[in-house]
């Protein structure tokens, strides 16, 4: 067997730390508000940044960037915020059994968005395993 392309392995590790993050977010998230919860994972995920970047080597002036890369990195900075804001008050609603995967419908809509704004052209293989997931959301939130 072939061993699997470098990004499948850092996008399996993702969804490993994902679904870690919704579990620990959810026992974290109880008594507080969902808003004061996000405030404490961003600090936390700043910090430990703050230390990575310099001491792997990544660190470079901000100002030698790109306008565009800053302008969209700032969006998707302000989206990020946005979805952990949702996320964090879902998960005081809900149960993660639920959630999480409603949050994983993220997984369509990317596709989507990159096929509407980026050109992307999923294979028939891909737009199927797409619409497994689109379909197992719409299971478990169905209401009878």
């Amino acid at each position: 067997m072939s061993s699997l392309p470098a990004w499948s392995v850092w996008a399996l590790l993702s969804a490993v730390f994902a679904a870690l993050t919704a579990v620990l977010a959810k026992v974290g998230v109880a008594g507080i508000s969902a808003d004061y919860a996000t405030l404490v994972r961003t600090v936390v995920i700043l910090a430990v940044l703050a230390l990575l970047v310099p001491l792997s080597g990544q660190w470079v002036d901000p100002r030698s960037l790109p306008a565009r890369s800053l302008l969209f990195l700032a969006l998707s900075g302000l989206a990020t915020g946005a979805s952990w804001l949702c996320y964090y008050r879902a998960l005081q609603l809900g149960e993660v059994a639920l959630v999480a995967p409603v949050d994983k419908l993220s997984v369509v809509l990317a596709a989507l968005f990159a096929v509407a704004f980026l050109g992307e052209r999923p294979s028939l293989r891909e737009w199927l395993g797409l619409g497994l997931v689109g379909v197992g959301v719409v299971v478990l939130v169905w209401r009878r």
